[in-house]
């Protein structure tokens, strides 16, 4: 979700199913169509003669997680997941760049329809498939756990509050699913919202459930600001070798890494 956002507090649990307020609504300005819950707050967006490039900046951010790890590998049992799936634009740019298998949990079907409908969502397939569940049962899943090597979460409803699924236990829940046990790499992203109540509480969770070892991004014009939480060893990597990888990352997938390198490394140290 691209803007919005006040106070956040604990997990708001999900009972009765998606609200009529969650109902997908749609607007086109200058190529671009958005997703929305029914207010001006963007949910997600396409530009549509370029239905597999990141528009929004934050999701390109998202995908920060390439400066430390690969993707799956292909025909292997790890995936890349998403939690909230908005427009699909971070599965289309997933399944286009990689050959990873790719994982959403979408609590609304209403929203994987509109997707399909609307924002060129692929139906599923061998390597992509939905889940239509509450990403807070997902993530408690023991199954789940150590299913995906990056995790990219983005939750958010009708009301903009702050992100849905917020506290210590989601969080490490989240850490579970991309790193079963201690040897086993893995990274969260997730988007947060800088000027808001909601972002100090959250970075204080995610803090608390992944030790220490989170770092985010600067803010951006629109408000967010995208934490990355790491699981599993240690890095091993300094700020040249990072800076290298930051070339690789941005010329194989025309995404900004060299802005994002240059601002991690002075929080390498405790990643």
């Amino acid at each position: 979700m691209s803007r919005g956002a006040q106070r956040s507090g604990p997990d708001r649990r999900r009972t009765a199913g998606p609200s009529e307020l969650d109902e997908p609504t749609f607007s086109e300005e200058q190529g671009v169509r958005y997703l929305h819950f029914g207010s001006p707050w963007i949910q997600g967006a396409m530009r549509i003669r370029s239905p597999f490039a990141l528009e929004l900046e934050y999701t390109r951010q998202m995908m920060a997680w390439l400066l430390f790890l690969d993707p799956p590998e292909a025909g292997g049992e790890q995936a890349i997941g998403t939690l909230g799936l908005g427009a699909g634009s971070l599965t289309r740019f997933c399944l286009k760049h990689t050959d990873s298998l790719v994982h959403a949990v979408e609590w609304n079907p209403s929203v994987t329809a509109a997707c399909r409908a609307y924002f060129r969502l692929p139906a599923d397939n061998e390597r992509f498939r939905v889940t239509h569940d509450d990403a807070g049962a997902w993530v408690e899943d023991i199954a789940n756990r150590g299913s995906c090597r990056a995790l990219m979460v983005d939750l958010y409803d009708h009301a903009a509050r702050g992100p849905v699924r917020d506290s210590v236990e989601f969080y490490r829940g989240c850490r579970r699913v991309v790193s079963a046990n201690a040897s086993q790499a893995g990274i969260v992203t997730v988007n947060l919202f800088g000027a808001h109540d909601s972002y100090e509480h959250n970075h204080g969770n995610l803090d608390e459930a992944f030790e220490g070892r989170v770092a985010v991004l600067p803010e951006i014009e629109e408000g967010n600001r995208v934490a990355i939480a790491l699981a599993g060893p240690a890095l091993r990597i300094d700020a040249q070798a990072l800076l290298a990888r930051a070339d690789e990352v941005e010329n194989r997938y025309g995404l900004p890494a060299r802005k994002w390198a240059r601002s991690l490394v002075p929080e390498l140290e405790r990643l």
